[in-house]
């Protein structure tokens, strides 16, 4: 009795319990997570973690023109800063949730530490692009390993309860990292040179990796064999899928493009075959069978296709057609973060009491109709006029996002907790990728009338979103999703 009750403290798959796993720091998780000090302590570790990943990223985008200056490159080629992160992050997110899942999420969270430290300190030291590029993927492996297992460590670290609020509280942080960005990329950039972007990661991710050794809670792996060829795999689907669908989008070689669609496609069938009927498949088809799970991911899919085609296209709407300044755009764009970050709070409540099938068609909804009175802009709007209709899409956007990333934590069993958290990152990444490509297109082939029309795609497919998360409730039975 006494033996199966240590067993379930674990939630440790089918691993026994091991006494020398007792020791007070890092703490044991409960079966339905941390309380008090030791809960604040471990989502700080998580907070902190995910803030480094963002704050790079974000920071990296407006420092390219620098970066671009002094290493001597074209602006186009210098895109590959953020292209190699990017890449490594989809291709790997899949394989490093699976791997969190045997090795444990607290451990996969600081071996991303330890990548992401390293690739700064070799992004500060490197002389050219290709070296600069080739360390930001090292970053961008880095940065899955830790967004593969943040929202896992979310659901052990929180009781069930209340896991909505530590979501939200994720997701405010990944928008404050947004929001800060631009800010703290200008201050550096105004006093030192660009290498010093990435140097800052050295104290920052130091003091985050400290946190995480204490606090994060011991999670007991699942041991298993690791899948090499299905990781080959993912990686060739996803990267061919994602370079030939980018290179068609802009009009480079469209033999080759299509050729690199063709293999991703036998690559992603090879993959599903390969993956079709095993307990804990690295792509989670295991999951996406699950009714509830798979309309949360298209729901999340969507909802960042529609933010993309803002996010993208607004900046050349801003400064392009409503003549406004790249400080003016800057401060204009600032309320789609602030409105995230501050319904926040109330959504991380809401989403613990009401199902997402409500709440992220209602979010999405509000985006959409921000989205559309952006569309119906008159001709010379003032500054006001903008700020407010970014603000309701961001507020909307904002209520979307915490309730579809909780239905999809909450209705993956726990010893799937790792592949779900990487499914939430997926369906993020691919959606902003594939929102990328998307505006790439509609400007290729609408000239001057893209920016207007890319504002109407966002909407529509916002609306689009909606729709399909209002379809789970008819797959909801009494659970919040």
């Amino acid at each position: 009795m006494r033996s199966g009750r240590r067993r379930r403290l674990g939630l440790a798959g089918n691993r026994p319990y091991n006494a020398r796993m007792t020791d007070p720091a890092p703490p044991l998780v409960p079966h339905d997570g941390l309380h008090g000090a030791a809960r604040n302590l471990a989502m700080l570790a998580v907070a902190l973690s995910v803030l480094l990943s963002v704050l790079d990223y974000a920071i990296a985008n407006v420092a390219l023109p620098t970066i671009a200056r002094d290493l001597h490159t074209s602006p186009s080629a210098s895109i590959w800063v953020i292209n190699a992160y990017q890449m490594a992050s989809v291709i790997s997110l899949l394989p490093m949730a699976t791997l969190g899942d045997k090795i444990g999420p607290a451990r996969m969270c600081r071996v991303g530490l330890v990548l992401f430290v390293a690739a700064s300190l070799l992004c500060a030291a490197s002389t050219d692009l290709l070296q600069l590029s080739l360390a930001r993927a090292l970053q961008g492996f880095g940065g899955a390993c830790i967004m593969s297992v943040n929202a896992a460590l979310v659901r052990f670290i929180y009781p069930r309860a209340i896991i909505g609020r530590g979501i939200a509280l994720n997701g405010l942080v990944i928008a404050a990292g947004v929001a800060l960005g631009p800010t703290i990329a200008a201050g550096v950039l105004s006093v030192a040179r660009w290498p010093w972007l990435f140097l800052i990661n050295l104290p920052f991710g130091g003091v985050a990796l400290l946190v995480s050794l204490t606090s994060l809670p011991k999670i007991l792996p699942r041991p298993a064999k690791f899948d090499g060829v299905s990781a080959a795999l993912n990686a060739v689907a996803f990267g061919a899928l994602i370079v030939g669908f980018d290179r068609l989008a802009h009009g480079d070689g469209v033999a080759a493009s299509l050729g690199l669609i063709a293999l991703g496609i036998v690559c992603l069938v090879a993959l599903v075959r390969r993956q079709r009927g095993r307990t804990d498949p690295m792509l989670p088809l295991d999951l996406l069978a699950l009714p509830g799970f798979r309309d949360s991911v298209l729901t999340g899919f969507l909802g960042f296709v529609a933010s993309n085609f803002f996010i993208i296209s607004m900046p050349f709407t801003l400064t392009g057609i409503l003549q406004r300044s790249a400080v003016a755009t800057g401060l204009l764009i600032t309320p789609w973060p602030l409105a995230i970050v501050a319904v926040a709070p109330l959504v991380g409540r809401l989403s613990d009491r009401y199902p997402a099938s409500i709440l992220s068609s209602l979010g999405l909804a509000v985006t959409a109709t921000g989205f559309l009175t952006l569309f119906l802009l008159p001709p010379h709007p003032s500054d006001l006029d903008i700020a407010w209709r970014i603000a309701l899409s961001g507020a909307g956007f904002g209520l979307f996002q915490p309730p579809n990333n909780r239905a999809m934590l909450v209705s993956a069993p726990a010893s799937r907790a790792g592949s779900a958290s990487g499914m939430i990152s997926v369906a993020r990444l691919l959606g902003q990728t594939v929102g990328a490509m998307l505006v790439a297109m509609v400007f290729a082939l609408l000239g001057a009338r893209a920016n207007h029309a890319c504002l109407g795609l966002a909407s529509l497919t916002a609306l689009l979103g909606a729709a399909t998360s209002l379809g789970r409730l008819r797959h909801r039975a009494g659970s919040i999703i």
